[in-house]
């Protein structure tokens, strides 16, 4: 079975046991004892992530946001908390799934195994920017955790932005992709949907502007 597995928890022992389990049942593992230090080693190598949620420093909220943003593979969260409410914040933000310390290893390595049998492309489907995590597949957007309701043109519009994080989108490619060359399409009604757009993420993230204008040639993410 060739899948890495990065740990997250910052109790040696209990790290130390999970390596051990893990490596057993024919995983490789890399091992992290802080949220920052799982952000810094998590690369392109690692398949899966098991977080412990109560980490020094930074909270298991942040971290989450930060992992998928730096490459978005499963996140299985452990926690000794049992409130309903505070697991659903947690998949909004990103978790895979969730297990309740303290746990069985069958019950774990069978999550493990069937986070791993996901269908790769479902995982393509996400992307990420700061905040901002949206599903290609489903047509879902999120911010800081918060679903957003955003009509077709808004979408695709953020949508193309976030494909495009390195570059300005100029005028026409935007006519072109998020209009399909429609006659409706013109400067004032791309105006108006990308203030749209900055207000609906406004909301639930008001310190953050994610959209900048490039005046005469087009938009793009803000860095």
């Amino acid at each position: 079975m060739d899948k890495t597995i990065l740990i997250i928890e910052d109790d040696a022992e209990i790290n130390n046991m999970l390596k051990i389990l893990l490596e057993q049942n024919g995983y490789g593992t890399i091992s992290a004892y802080s949220g920052t230090e799982g952000v810094l080693v998590h690369n392109a190598e690692i398949s899966l992530i098991l977080l412990d949620l109560m980490l020094p420093g930074k909270s298991g909220e942040e971290i989450i946001r930060e992992l998928k943003q730096k490459h978005n593979v499963p996140i299985i969260v452990m926690s000794a908390i049992h409130d309903v409410s505070k697991k659903v914040d947690l998949f909004s933000l990103g978790a895979d799934d969730y297990v309740t310390k303290p746990f069985h290893n069958d019950e774990l390595l069978a999550r493990i195994s069937a986070r791993l049998r996901t269908n790769p492309d479902s995982i393509a489907d996400t992307i990420a920017y700061k905040n901002i995590l949206l599903n290609k597949n489903d047509f879902t957007v999120s911010c800081k955790g918060v679903p957003i309701e955003l009509s077709k043109h808004e979408f695709e519009l953020l949508k193309l932005l976030m494909e495009n994080p390195a570059r300005t989108c100029t005028k026409s490619m935007i006519y072109d992709t998020v209009w399909d060359y429609e006659n409706s399409a013109d400067d004032n009604t791309l105006n108006v949907h990308i203030s749209k757009l900055r207000k609906k993420l406004r909301v639930p993230d008001p310190e953050t502007e994610y959209i900048e204008t490039v005046w005469g040639i087009g938009y793009r993410l803000k860095k």
